[in-house]
């Protein structure tokens, strides 16, 4: 029997004439709708291979970037293979580690230094110097900078820093002062003799205008920020503020300057990442990123790029990645930077010891807090785990890293596991550095096994599975 003949058999107008008319329709809606998403589905799996097809660089003709500088910036976005196998979702990292200077900082270095110029703050092929206080990278940037601009270099850091960071500083020209970690309401923190140097510089002596400490202050020059110091070597008549004929202006500019570019406070930092590392990561993904997750030593990377990313999509997960002794963790989960040994203001660089460098610090900065409103969430990274990743990438993926960066990838798994993401979902994070600047300590064996930190790389497969 057909359906016609069902449906002749029905009463007219009977209620059950339209409840099988009802149940006709609701199955043909369904096989539609089922089709439908079948077929969307399937175009979906046909289009996801095609994001990540190989394919050259593509080179323009007539292209040709202007110095150092023009290579700084958009650095690839590469997907880690690896990692977004097991997990069922794409793991991107932004390669910085492709700047010339050979690190994120990169950026920063080079927006603060343009900036300052842009201010008429600073002049190339004047004898003028530029002043920081870092852990290393920052400090290469710098240098590296500086060197293609014109400017002199001072870097003042920590003296348990890789020895890799203080080579390369000397390579580059720079002058180099290592002192004790200390805390930074210590004088003799890197960062506050940094800007006493700067200070400073206008009464130096001329023979070796980097290491002597007066008793005067050089004269000092307004500033477009209240953390960066300028001082200039110009007469007091020129430098009063007195009006100024057009040759004593142009006598004053070409007089040396000191200049403290304080990459934790200055705003340049978190520019650089907000007009360029967003924008990049925006593009690069075409609009397609469910998360960014980032370490934080001065706070302008998350704070930035952040703030890009959370401007075109709202719901976009913002992540801090953050290594032990560090109590950015505990600001951003909790509100408050202590653990169970200090409270807040009074944490020390050595209280909880990490073979990371160059992101985790125990003070807010006036960047970081320009995070805070857009970090959703953090995850706290081990040593080992750090150790564990750096050397699984290379044994799967063939990317040689630093600390920072395997932290960050750490993170990135924890993410994606706490969310439970397996379906394709786009988290993008920072590879800040290569693993050449960290053979002395992060790459060294021996040096771990002095410090008691294990090499498992099996470790990173405990995480992927969720048993670590």
């Amino acid at each position: 029997m057909g359906l016609s003949d069902v449906l002749h058999r029905l009463p007219t107008g009977s209620s059950a004439r339209q409840l099988f008319y009802g149940v006709l329709i609701g199955i043909a809606l369904s096989l539609t709708a089922t089709s439908v998403n079948e077929y969307f589905q399937e175009r979906k799996r046909k289009r996801a291979p095609l994001v990540f097809e190989p394919r050259p660089i593509e080179l323009r003709s007539d292209e040709v970037v202007d110095g150092v500088a023009g290579l700084i910036g958009n650095t690839p976005l590469v997907r880690i293979n690896s990692l977004s196998t097991a997990l069922g979702v794409e793991i991107l990292g932004k390669a910085e580690f492709m700047n010339p200077g050979g690190s994120v900082k990169d950026r920063v270095a080079l927006r603060m230094i343009t900036d300052a110029e842009q201010h008429g703050l600073l002049h190339p092929h004047t004898g003028s110097r530029i002043f920081e206080g870092t852990v290393g990278s920052t400090g290469i940037s710098i240098a590296t900078i500086a060197r293609a601009k014109g400017y002199e270099a001072t870097i003042i850091m920590p003296d348990d820093v890789a020895e890799e960071k203080v080579k390369a500083l000397f390579a580059l020209g720079a002058h180099v002062e290592r002192v004790r970690p200390a805390s930074i309401v210590d004088k003799k923190q890197f960062v506050n003799l940094a800007r006493e140097r700067a200070k400073h510089f206008g009464n130096e002596e001329a023979e070796n205008p980097a290491k002597a400490i007066p008793t005067h202050h050089g004269h000092l020059i307004p500033t477009f920020s209240s953390s960066v110091i300028v001082t200039t070597t110009a007469d007091d008549a020129l430098a009063d503020g007195a009006l100024m004929s057009p040759e004593e202006e142009r006598e004053f500019e070409l007089k040396p300057r000191g200049f403290f570019a304080d990459q934790f406070e200055n705003r340049s930092n978190y520019y650089a990442h907000l007009d360029g590392t967003g924008p990049e990561i925006w593009r690069q993904t075409s609009g397609s990123v469910d998360a960014f997750v980032s370490g934080a030593g001065t706070g302008g990377t998350i704070a930035g790029t952040g703030q890009y990313l959370k401007s075109k999509k709202e719901d976009i997960i913002v992540a801090l990645a953050d290594p032990e002794g560090s109590g950015l963790f505990n600001k951003v989960k909790y509100g408050v930077m202590f653990d169970r040994k200090e409270a807040e203001g009074t944490k020390r660089r050595h209280q909880v010891d990490t073979v990371v460098e160059g992101i985790g610090i125990n003070r807010l900065t006036h960047n970081f807090e320009l995070a805070l409103p857009i970090v959703d969430d953090a995850f706290r990274v081990t040593d080992e785990e750090a150790v564990a990743m750096s050397r699984y990438l290379v044994h799967h993926d063939g990317l040689f890293l630093g600390s920072s960066s395997a932290c960050n990838l750490i993170a990135c798994i924890r993410l994606v596991k706490k969310f439970g993401w397996n379906n394709g979902e786009r988290v993008v994070t920072i590879l800040c550095d290569s693993g050449s600047r960290h053979y002395s300590k992060f790459w060294n064996d021996d040096y771990l096994a002095k410090a008691n930190i294990p090499v498992d790389m099996h470790l990173v497969d405990r995480i992927l599975a969720g048993d670590a």
